[in-house]
């Protein structure tokens, strides 16, 4: 309960009858106050600090008590099989979810503070009233030759390139990376919607594939172990795909604005943030490992699946400059905001900022970036009041999207518009979909 509630609960209380109470009776309420009491706390932080500034430094030390709720299971794996998992200073409970709507879902129930998705997520819990922010990116080196999604076409139609989408059946599924491809593709084409016909289907599993084969659909973007299977088992009656020509390959960690207030959880997120760098680096340098451990034992696929994957997945890349993915991410913004009717959005506004450099420097082993079993520059203690500040290759506040990282204190960065909120507590439990089997963000 927050101090205003606990204000106007007091208030109510005094402006009621006031019955004549015996002695036992006085005490029994006194009892029961004491718990309403004791849950008041500053706005934005569960362990009683003040709520971190959106343009205030990183803390750098993690309380202890500081736990985390992340939905992100391919890291979880990742930092099982290197050995890194137990290396953390503050406890994690692992949401086994994926994707924008599990996500966002899972954020609106208070039950998740971090959530891996890919560039659309961050840009609809804006639009739906759920203040979020990035606070770590990666993409694919030489994104046009390791695509995540292929625009799979139906057998018996013929679609060569993306102008033969004209007067097509397109499955679309709006508020995810897929519907987002889409809509490129028909501007890249000089096409408009009402130059085809969106038919609306949930991008899970293999519900694409099957759309195309029972010509429900005449083209559907599909990633993953699908491309490969529905060349497989549809292709000798006429199943085709065919590139896009567009880049696909945005990865982020975002989180609820009110989650980054809380000191606490800003600082455990930040460990996690070079942890997650770390453990992508890790999954391209071992692929037999990540094979077998990931793709075999964890999601079910066949060795020669998960082959396909790491060879379709490319190298990761992680910037220490967000200046072009912004860019980019506005370019998207722009194209959803004029078909959807959504009010404009800045790109900028979908990042915090303090976070840019964390990653590339957990990568690159320098200080600063706080990895679990890294340089140990975050640490566990009491309090984040006066913990340290470390240098970070950051921003500093005011920086404009297409500027270079400015040195600053472990990223002091822009307005990140928070709202009012507790941080995230509580498990969230539901099954991983196929979708985050096949290897494409969500």
């Amino acid at each position: 309960m927050t101090s205003r509630r606990w204000v106007r609960t007091v208030k109510a209380m005094s402006q009621a009858p006031r019955p004549t109470l015996r002695p036992r009776s006085v005490l029994a309420a006194l009892l029961l106050l004491v718990p309403l009491a004791a849950c008041a706390s500053p706005e934005g932080s569960e362990t009683g600090a003040p709520a971190l500034a959106a343009d205030a430094p990183l803390p750098t030390t993690v309380p202890k008590g500081t736990k985390l709720i992340v939905g992100d299971p391919p890291t979880k794996v990742a930092l099982q099989l290197s050995g890194e998992i137990g290396k953390f200073s503050f406890d994690i409970e692992w949401a086994n979810l994926s994707g924008g709507p599990q996500t966002s879902e899972a954020f609106r129930a208070d039950a998740l503070d971090v959530g891996a998705v890919a560039e659309i997520p961050p840009i609809h819990a804006v639009w739906t009233d759920l203040p979020a922010k990035i606070v770590a990116s990666k993409f694919r080196q030489d994104p046009l030759a390791h695509p995540t999604y292929e625009l799979g076409v139906a057998p018996g139609v013929s679609v060569r390139a993306l102008a033969d989408l004209r007067g097509k059946k397109i499955a679309y599924s709006p508020g995810q990376a897929q519907g987002a491809l889409v809509l490129k593709a028909l501007k890249k084409a000089g096409l408009t919607k009402d130059d085809v016909t969106l038919v609306e289907l949930p991008s899970t599993g293999d519900v694409y594939p099957n759309a195309l084969a029972s010509k429900q659909v005449d083209v559907a973007p599909i990633g993953g172990v699908n491309i490969k299977r529905y060349l497989t088992k549809f292709g000798r009656d006429g199943a085709t795909t065919i590139a896009h020509g567009i880049r696909d390959d945005p990865g982020h960690l975002y989180v609820r604005t009110t989650t980054l207030r809380d000191p606490a959880k800003a600082a455990a997120i930040r460990e996690y943030v070079a942890a997650w760098a770390k453990a992508a680096r890790w999954v391209y340098e071992h692929p037999k490992e990540w094979i077998e451990g990931y793709y075999v034992k964890d999601q079910g696929l066949t060795a020669a699946d998960g082959e396909y994957l790491v060879k379709q997945a490319g190298e990761p890349d992680i910037p220490a400059d967000w200046a072009d993915a912004i860019r980019r991410h506005q370019e998207t913004i722009d194209i959803l905001a004029a078909e959807t009717g959504n009010p404009p959005l800045r790109a900028e506004d979908l990042y915090d900022l303090r976070y840019e450099a964390v990653g590339a420097q957990a990568v690159e082993g320098r200080s600063g970036a706080g990895a679990a079993g890294g340089s140990g520059d975050v640490t566990q203690g009491e309090s984040t009041d006066a913990a340290p500040q470390a240098p970070s290759a950051n921003t500093v506040a005011g920086r404009s999207a297409g500027a270079a990282p400015q040195a600053g204190l472990a990223g002091a960065g822009r307005s990140s518009d928070a709202i009012e909120g507790r941080s995230a507590g509580g498990a969230y439990q539901v099954r991983l979909t196929a979708t985050g089997s096949q290897g494409a963000p969500r």
